[in-house]
């Protein structure tokens, strides 16, 4: 982005100077939100243990909706152990999962120590926050009233420090979709309370560990916004508190443009319409739709990743591959179809992956069944564009073969199991 940060508008060293300085630190809960984390949980729970903010003033929440009893046990252990320490720390657990993460959430705030509490931060259980993140954050909220949110930048996700008035201000944490907290922030948002987003602060968390991690978790992000974009789309227009052009932005753009259409089109166009007219020679589209401009929007797009433009071609194949289950998800949201509220927990590896050596994985791999690691649909898509690629090589010469003989490998190998790990 060109000109000023946003978040750079904001007086806060100032505010940070006479918190310091006056011993004038607000109350802040953290919440740790959890479900059987075998391999994270004391990764968590000791970065947010070790923030800097005087422990009279800190309450950690860690909300355990695990079911194996082993990891419960354990999970209560370390939070003892950090009691023993001195530290204001809950373990709550829940006897069911109503709700999940939100459900867990909207009752965790629910509690009385939390009413001394005017923040909150909420960290996923592998994310592991600098030791000064409050610092960088709580200032924003501090300063200006009117703010309801301060998020830090993405590593491999996001962290947010909410004005608990906010979110009560809001409606509080509803589970009626899979994405809770884009419902709450929309929802904060038609409430007039503004947010800020931090870029130079950011938070370690865990990328999917294998890619059937990874794919629930495309589903749940490409189904959750479309379903919520049914669900509040008349509540936003009816909505006294926002302009026209407010929700115009958020009907139009934020939701149907970029969470829909988005990757109907990328599906359609390159994985459809482009292998479809090598077929039919008679139907003929310039180069520069085919090629110059999307390449254009997408090294736009990369501009803030210099370091990895060698990945360049690999991403767009893979994003080319992966459109096909966001246009399928969207399309489920939509309809409220079987899986709309399907939430199944990315499985973290903490350390462990580091700790497996290369037998291991080999062992691994060699003992997961042929069932799981092949995927249909992909392996549709890849015989198709491979077949639309040895016909333009044949018959045309567009040179179009070259891109269609990448993407149905990029096709090939996710529909053999050859991405992520297996362990």
């Amino acid at each position: 982005m060109l000109g000023k940060k946003r978040s750079a508008q904001y007086e806060v060293d100032v505010v940070l100077e006479d918190m310091e300085r006056n011993g004038t630190h607000p109350r802040v809960l953290v919440q740790i939100p959890m479900y059987n984390e075998r391999e994270v949980y004391k990764l968590s729970i000791g970065a947010v243990c070790g923030l800097s903010w005087p422990q009279e003033k800190i309450v950690v929440q860690v909300l355990d909706d695990s079911t194996d009893k082993t990891i419960k046990k354990n999970v209560m252990a370390e939070c003892k152990k950090y009691q023993d320490q001195g530290l204001n720390i809950k373990y709550e657990n829940r006897a069911n999962r109503n709700g999940y993460k939100a459900g867990a959430l909207r009752e965790g705030l629910q509690k009385q120590y939390v009413n001394e509490c005017e923040y909150v931060v909420i960290f996923d259980a592998d994310f592991q926050p600098e030791f000064d993140f409050l610092k960088k954050t709580i200032t924003y909220l501090v300063a200006n009233e009117n703010l309801g949110m301060v998020q830090a930048r993405w590593k491999f996700g996001t962290a947010g420090v909410w004005r608990i008035r906010a979110i009560r201000d809001a409606g509080g944490w509803k589970e009626r979709t899979t994405v809770e907290d884009m419902d709450l922030a929309v929802r904060a948002s038609l409430q007039g309370w503004k947010f800020v987003f931090v870029g130079d602060v950011s938070v370690k968390n865990e990328l999917p560990s294998t890619f059937k991690a990874y794919r629930f978790q495309q589903h749940r992000w490409s189904c959750g916004p479309a379903n919520l974009f049914k669900k509040m789309t008349r509540e936003i227009m009816l909505c006294p508190r926002v302009s026209i052009w407010k929700k115009i932005h958020l009907v139009y753009g934020f939701f149907f443009v970029r969470k829909i259409i988005a990757h109907w089109v990328t599906f359609i166009f390159y994985c459809v319409v482009i292998p479809a007219c090598v077929l039919v020679p008679e139907v003929t589209f310039p180069k520069a739709l085919a090629i110059y401009i999307p390449a254009t929007i997408t090294l736009l797009n990369t501009g803030g990743t210099p370091r990895s433009l060698h990945l360049l071609v690999f991403w767009i194949l893979f994003e080319n591959v992966m459109s096909l289950h966001r246009t399928k998800a969207a399309i489920i949201g939509l309809l409220e179809a079987s899986r709309v509220n399907e939430w199944i927990v990315t499985e973290k590896l903490g350390n462990t992956n580091n700790q497996i050596n290369k037998s291991k994985v080999w062992f691994f791999r060699s003992r997961f069944r042929c069932g799981e690691r092949i995927h249909k649909l992909e392996l549709v898509m890849g015989i198709f564009m491979f077949y639309c690629a040895l016909y333009n090589m044949s018959y045309c010469n567009d040179h179009m073969f070259i891109y269609l003989f990448l993407q149905s490998g990029a096709f090939f190998t996710i529909a053999f199991g050859f991405v992520g790990t297996f362990v």
